[in-house]
């Protein structure tokens, strides 16, 4: 199961994370997988050339995640309800394969 988690503040994003493989099928031929890829991998590099908004990624064989350095401003935050909007898609249809966490946090 891939579980994908998302933080964000009353003021914009502050994460991503991915993690897991989906299991769906076998590697190659995991269209699960490779719809949460394609969905995830698009938002960063989106994120990092059109706009001006400073991310960090980390990458690693069934992970992928990033953090927003100084706020994720309005054309992330765009990007990133975009990505929410393919995940949420993903998950009504194949739940048992993706979990999307949506954690809201203050900073009080």
């Amino acid at each position: 199961m891939v579980t994908a988690t998302v933080v964000k503040n009353p003021s914009g994003y502050e994460s991503f994370s991915c993690k897991g493989h989906a299991g769906f099928a076998a590697s190659g031929k995991d269209i699960v997988c490779s719809a949460i890829s394609v969905l995830t991998i698009n938002t960063a590099n989106s994120i990092m050339t059109l706009t001006d908004t400073k991310i960090s990624v980390s990458e690693n064989d069934g992970f992928l995640s990033w953090k927003f350095e100084g706020g994720s401003g309005k054309e992330a935050d765009l990007l990133m309800d975009s990505l929410l909007i393919g995940l949420k898609s993903l998950e009504e249809e194949y739940g048992k394969y993706l979990k999307l966490e949506i954690k809201e946090v203050s900073h009080d």
